[in-house]
């Protein structure tokens, strides 16, 4: 098991400019945690800093109920994989995997029942005579990690480890270093700005923007009720659209152009008439005929891809909607063709006007946990 990771309001700044400011997390003994977010939010720098590689202009880092701001980066026992697997060329296989140990205490036959150990959890022992020019990018990025493991280290960081992979390799990979973690347990922090990859492999993810966690939560929970309006755009696909709530008789109604249902799920502070932003995933729409109830629209493209098919529908004040609908045995509509658009209601995410908070209930945010 590993080692569990605190963070109390951390502070990093940049010639002046201050990245992050006062962010708290923790991260569970034997966790995968992921950070998730665009270009430039701060995830890396975090990563870093916990890696010891950045300075750290405020707050405090623990593993367990150590301190390790002042610690070495080579003193804080992690392993760490990079983007472009930093193996060294000149060495075998083997010799890359065994290098953190060659100035341990440890005799030849250890080092080698050790390295062994972890050639074989990343399937590459068939490869330990090999240059690394003989290998594959995955092939590289397995004995990066068999290095990083090698050390046994308490903690393992991983930045954009498949970022250089094709796609089929990254998701290949993502099902080895998701199996390998659960094998040995050990605490992980990943970086990525891929959700796909991050939904694949995480415990829990932290979905960052500007240097602010916006949630933390599982994939399900972060998919299926994000926080704001951010997240719900971050994490796959969402359509956007503004709509009013009116409260009639106790009961709340959400109203979008044309359409109007009732709302059951609506936290108790936020029953009140107003203005609301809804997300509404592409597979949260029901097509149906002009005679159904639903918002009103024109098809203006559909793009047939087997099991489903994409359409892009055009409402009366000129937004265009993307769903994705079951494909059907029968003829596809055509452009032009009207449509109603309901809404899967148990699905749907209401925000603020602002976007700031989901009025609904079920949302689940651990970035509200102190830390």
């Amino acid at each position: 098991m590993g080692v569990g990771i605190t963070i109390k309001d951390a502070v990093k700044i940049f010639d002046g400019k201050t990245i992050i400011d006062k962010l708290n997390l923790n991260i569970r003994p034997g966790e995968f945690f992921t950070l998730l977010g665009p270009s430039g939010c701060g995830k890396t720098t975090l990563l870093r800093m916990v890696a010891g590689f950045n300075s750290i202009e405020g707050g405090d880092f623990y593993f367990d109920d150590k301190r390790i701001n002042d610690l070495d980066p080579s003193k804080r026992n992690i392993g760490m994989v990079f983007q472009n697997y930093a193996i060294f060329p000149h060495l075998s296989v083997r010799k890359n995997v065994e290098f953190g140990l060659t100035n341990s205490k440890m005799t030849k036959d250890a080092i080698k029942i050790r390295t062994d150990k972890f050639l074989k959890l990343m399937q590459i022992e068939q490869y330990a005579s090999r240059m690394p020019n003989q290998l594959s990018g995955g092939q590289q990025q397995r004995v990066a990690i068999a290095r990083a493991l090698c050390i046994e280290p308490h903690v393992l960081l991983m930045d954009e480890p498949l970022s250089n992979l094709d796609a089929k390799l990254r998701v290949e990979m993502r099902s080895v270093i998701r199996s390998m973690q659960k094998q040995i347990g050990i605490t992980t922090i990943y970086v990525t700005h891929d959700q796909e990859e991050a939904m694949a492999v995480s415990d829990r993810i932290a979905v960052m923007n500007g240097g602010v966690i916006q949630q933390i939560g599982s994939p399900k929970d972060i998919y299926q009720r994000p926080a704001n309006t951010f997240v719900a755009s971050f994490i796959g696909r969402s359509n956007l659209m503004n709509g009013t709530l009116t409260v009639k008789d106790g009961k709340c109604y959400l109203s979008l152009l044309d359409y109007e249902v009732e709302i059951q799920n609506v936290r108790e502070e936020f029953k009140k008439n107003q203005d609301v932003v809804v997300s509404i995933r592409p597979e949260e729409f029901l097509l149906d005929s002009e005679n159904s109830a639903g918002v009103s629209g024109t098809v203006s493209d559909c793009i047939f891809l087997g099991l489903n098919t994409h359409f892009i529908v055009k409402l009366a004040d000129g937004t265009e909607i993307e769903t994705i609908q079951v494909s059907k045995i029968d003829a596809l509509l055509k452009q032009g063709s009207p449509v109603k658009l309901a809404l899967d209601i148990s699905k749907i995410n209401i925000f603020t006007a602002d976007g700031s908070e989901n009025i609904l209930t079920g949302v689940k945010n651990d970035s509200n946990e102190e830390a």
